[in-house]
């Protein structure tokens, strides 16, 4: 088994504990003893964007839901996983709102959810479980503690993905039935979230002033932007290289050629990388997104 990967980092598990503490405050609403912090942490803020959302539109009812259940509901509706009990659902992409703040769609654990079927919910398991055996497991169980899988796709085809910052821990993802792939756009989403508490816990707001051109997009993109990229595309690197031995035929294929266009892309990056990284002011972030990129830059 693969030596997992080093993603303790003190200042987001403080910044867990803190932030849960607070939006439990707003919901009088004590941090349960047997909790995981991580776990408590997302799940208080679909409570705290529920309610939110339900105050604006005047809707009693469904405030009430939430001030009665600050954590959404998730622990019913979790699921055993490899990395601890997971949250899996699977929202109408066509009915899923946007918020004031953003153009990007999200969902919400609320009154009406639902788990997934059970083939999503084998699958996604599977995919915790795959991902673990290579290493991810503790990321995977502070980030990725609600997914939200979307369409359902041919191999080949684009698979759109994405996390937010007032979501954390929540994935939004399509997938192609296979858990091996399913394991890697995990992977990528939960090292988003994983990047964005490591700068708000250590309060770095990096200067979007400061542009440097990403390959991924082929386009310049502000600092933050840029470091994400070469955070999280390096992740899903690493781990496809370590499970490509435990796949074949098609997925295969489709693995092998992600990981060599990923390495053409990310070749590409090595001056603007060290450049970027010194707008971050803690050692110990600029140390830890240094050994993952250098480890992908060496496969």
């Amino acid at each position: 088994m693969p030596a997992p990967l080093d993603f303790a980092f003190s200042p987001i598990h403080d910044l867990h504990r803190d932030r849960t503490r607070r939006i439990h405050g707003l919901f009088r609403a004590a941090v349960g003893e047997t909790e995981r912090p991580a776990d408590a942490y997302c799940l208080a803020h679909h409570s705290l964007e529920g309610a939110e959302a339900a105050a604006r539109a005047g809707d009693t009812p469904t405030f009430d839901w939430y001030q009665a259940h600050p954590d959404a509901n998730g622990t019913a509706l979790a699921t055993p996983t490899a990395v601890g009990p997971r949250i899996v659902v699977s929202p109408d992409p066509g009915l899923m709102p946007r918020s004031s703040i953003s153009d990007t769609a999200y969902y919400v654990l609320g009154p009406d959810t639902t788990v997934a079927p059970p083939s999503e919910l084998a699958l996604t398991t599977t995919a915790f479980a795959t991902a673990a055996r290579h290493g991810f497991g503790e990321l995977l169980a502070d980030h990725a503690v609600v997914t939200c899988l979307l369409r359902r796709k041919a191999l080949g085809d684009t698979l759109v993905s994405w996390a937010l910052t007032h979501l954390p821990g929540t994935v939004y993802t399509d997938h192609v039935d296979d858990p091996a792939v399913l394991g890697r756009d995990l992977i990528h989403e939960a090292g988003h979230n994983w990047l964005n508490d490591a700068l708000a816990s250590i309060g770095c707001k990096l200067d979007e002033a400061v542009t440097f051109h990403s390959p991924w997009r082929n386009s310049q993109r502000p600092s933050f932007g840029f470091l994400h990229a070469c955070w999280a595309f390096p992740l899903t690197m690493i781990y496809t290289a370590r499970v490509l031995t435990e796949t074949s035929g098609d997925i295969h294929r489709f693995l092998a050629g992600y990981l060599d266009q990923q390495r053409r892309l990310l070749t590409t990056t090595t001056t603007d990388h060290t450049s970027a990284l010194a707008l971050i002011p803690h050692p110990g972030l600029q140390q830890r997104l240094r050994n993952v990129y250098a480890e992908a830059l060496s496969l």
